[in-house]
């Protein structure tokens, strides 16, 4: 019965695992043993002379996963697992095509443009067609190109209603034409191209599905439609699809990940009972438990309870901040407890919803002298929208500066192409001058340049740092760039985020004027430099884990710290106006505390630096799904929100309905945002936007204005002097 292999397996992953030769969806939960039930599952079936090592086909969405797949396989069976198709998507595909390149109409030698080779290209093919790219940006029409082919859709396929569309449809049909003469395919190609060749060719097509009898799936909830489809034409109808996911854990729709797969993979392939591991080998129980009671009120799950054996370990710690400043300090202090313990910095983990967030956490990790590492991302000051903002500031400071100059005379574009910037450097040679000098010789669209770096030096002599930063991000055309940039739904996302970095960037140059009491533009370019420069910690470094909870998806830690747990920041505010928007963030959250096996800590504040300006807000909605007797509340947790009209010092209602003071209290708001008789939390009814809810508030006296998330009309501020407002 081949007991070595099945040893130290439970009773589901054991049924997973001897599963006869039948399509099979196993739900396996975070910290489930999911990667363990795979690599037994193919053991088995080569072992027990079910299936040949070659006619085997499993999917994993990494190349690391794969390695890792093969790495146990090969420990656990005296096989040469070197010829298995074993591997990622576009891996396979590539494989495939390579094998039957006539048929797929493709040279021998075709070669893969990546993302930065791709972009190339279609900058070249607009040339060429005297596209105009700053209304046709190719960045998004690469969104544009590659979203279409994740969906199956040829350039001959995509509906276009308007003169707009179809241009962006002819740039899509020439750039496809252009690859096919030049032999070369992008990413998204590769799956479509490798579908197509199976669907029209029956032959081939009949070859692999006889070849393939068991075909494997991990995290088969991250599967777009046009991957399903190629599963589906190499499942035939007698090939097994043994698929490994969990829809709680679905959280990237935005790049194409439909979750709908999961049921229709139920339905397509008749399976009538699903596999679910439960059994958590990560976490202790109340962290557990957490994670269940949360993911319980989205709707249309496939359902499953996650539990462990282990004891019920540490409650999770929720702590309230004054500030964003104060919630980070209190994470330092917390780490440098954890350090003494002995804990790791490496088993530390970091996690916020939003890149933007990491900011501040970052500088007070700098502070404190704490080795970090961002994983998935760049720190804050090499985030290109931030590089683009402080060139602006760099030249403005010095003229001399040609680096900078470099970096932002054609962003965001103003029509300066290659050819104006090459003569203006043979220019600058000639003269031997500066940059800066030679481009207000030259005239017409560089020398307008030159006037709006002078047009913005002159306007913000006299403004403090805050508004000199808030004033060139809008007059340098950065904050206009990016908002158009959220029109198009591919770029919508990563818009957002370079916005709020922007914002974040305001954020930095008030925190520094008063940490450091100056207000010089020019000491704080040398402290971003410095944070900058700052030593991050190499992959042999102990160094603690900074990253958003969509990067930390597949990852473990001793200590999890999410923060920034509002309402309107996590879950997202734009999540509220999306169809399954606050769903996915609860998703988000669920794969956020599940990252954590000994400690988790859960942190908001009361304000929030957005926009150089304070801005207070109320705790994520997310918490109050929380079972209370899995959370200790670090700081008191209150019933009642602020007055935030009501002046000086409140006692308000505590847990336990006793009374609390002082440095523990929510702010009252009053002298910050005089907003008389609301307060956050409260039921309001608005004559054009219906009933809502207030979640934050800002201003004083005329400009007081509150934000009101509005059931059917979504998030919007208002002033209150003219908003008429009433208590519902």
């Amino acid at each position: 019965m081949n007991l070595p292999l099945l040893s130290g397996l439970n009773p589901e992953q054991r049924q997973a695992v001897m599963l006869p030769h039948q399509s099979a969806l196993i739900l396996a939960g975070a910290g489930s043993g999911k990667t363990r039930v795979l690599t037994t599952r193919i053991a088995w079936l080569i072992n027990t002379g079910a299936v040949s090592p070659h006619g085997i086909l499993a999917v994993t969405f990494t190349n690391k996963a794969a390695k890792e797949m093969l790495t146990r396989i090969s420990a656990m069976l005296p096989i040469n697992t070197r010829g298995m198709w074993i591997g990622t998507f576009h891996g396979l595909c590539n494989r495939m095509l390579r094998a039957h390149y006539r048929e797929a109409n493709l040279p021998q030698t075709f070669q893969i443009l990546d993302s930065a080779d791709q972009l190339s290209a279609i900058k070249r093919l607009m040339k060429t067609m005297n596209v105009d790219e700053e209304k046709y940006p190719p960045r998004e029409m690469q969104w544009f190109i590659s979203g279409n082919k994740e969906q199956g859709l040829r350039a001959s396929d995509v509906e276009a209603y308007d003169s707009y569309t179809r241009r962006k449809v002819e740039i899509f049909a020439e750039y496809d034409a252009q690859c096919q003469r030049e032999g070369v395919l992008d990413f998204a190609e590769l799956l479509l191209r490798c579908y197509e060749l199976l669907q029209r060719n029956q032959q081939l097509r009949e070859h692999y599905q006889a070849r393939f009898r068991h075909i494997l799936v991990d995290e088969f909830q991250d599967t777009n439609p046009l991957q399903y489809r190629w599963l589906k034409l190499l499942a035939g109808q007698g090939n097994a699809i043994f698929a490994v996911g969990d829809d709680d854990q679905s959280i990237y729709a935005f790049r194409g990940a439909y979750v709908g797969n999961m049921q229709e993979l139920l339905r397509d392939f008749h399976i009538e009972s699903v596999i679910k591991l439960e059994q958590n080998y990560r976490s202790h129980a109340n962290i557990l438990n957490a994670a269940n009671e949360l993911i319980a009120n989205n709707r249309n799950r496939l359902g499953k309870n996650l539990w462990t054996d282990a004891h019920k370990g540490e409650l999770i710690r929720v702590y309230e901040a004054g500030t964003d400043v104060d919630e980070a300090a209190f994470i330092i202090e917390e780490i440098r407890h954890l350090l003494r313990e002995g804990v790791k910095l490496s088993e530390i983990a970091l996690l916020y919803r939003s890149n933007a967030q990491s900011r501040v956490l970052e500088h007070a990790l700098v502070s404190a002298s704490l080795s970090y590492r961002v994983y998935g991302g760049l720190r804050f000051f090499e985030r290109q929208e931030i590089k683009h903002a402080l060139a602006y500031l760099r030249l403005m400071q010095n003229s001399d500066d040609d680096s900078a100059l470099l970096r932002i005379i054609n962003f965001p574009a103003r029509g300066i192409g290659a050819r104006s910037i090459e003569q203006l450097q043979e220019n600058a040679r000639q003269y031997n001058t500066i940059l800066f000098d030679a481009a207000a010789r030259m005239g017409g669209k560089v020398a307008a340049f030159v006037a709006l770096i002078e047009s913005l030096r002159a306007d913000t002599t006299e403004l403090p740092l805050p508004e000199i930063i808030e004033h060139v991000l809008q007059h340098s055309g950065l904050v206009a760039h990016y908002e158009s940039e959220k029109n198009s739904p591919a770029k919508k996302r990563e818009a957002q985020e370079r916005l709020d970095n922007l914002n974040e960037f305001i954020n930095a140059a008030t925190l520094f004027v008063h940490e450091s009491e100056d207000d010089s533009l020019n000491e704080f370019l040398a402290h971003a430099s410095l944070e900058a420069g700052e030593h991050q910690a190499g992959d042999s470094e102990d160094a603690l884990h900074l990253m958003t909870v969509h990067a930390a998806k597949g990852l473990e830690f001793h200590t999890v710290f999410v923060t920034g747990l509002e309402q309107g920041l996590f879950p997202h505010e734009n999540s509220i106006n999306e169809d399954g928007g606050l769903e996915e963030e609860r998703r988000l959250m669920y794969v956020a505390i599940t990252r954590a096996r000994r400690r988790l800590y859960l942190s908001f504040a009361q304000s929030r630096m957005l926009h150089g300006q304070t801005h207070y807000g109320m705790e994520s909605s997310f918490l109050r799904e929380l079972p209370e007797e899995s959370l200790y509340w670090i700081t008191p947790r209150f019933e009642a929100r602020s007055q935030l009209g009501s002046g000086g010092m409140v006692n308000y209602p505590s847990r336990s309905g006793s009374t609390s003071t002082g440095m523990h209290a929510r702010a009252s708001g009053y002298e910050a945002t005089g907003t008389g008789m609301w307060h956050i939390g409260q039921q309001v009814f608005h004559q054009k936007f219906g009933e809502g809810t207030i979640t934050a508030a800002k201003g004083s006296g005329a400009d007081a204005s509150v934000q009101v998330n509005f059931k059917h009309a979504g998030s919007k501020w208002l002033v209150l002097e003219y908003a008429k407002l009433v208590a519902a």
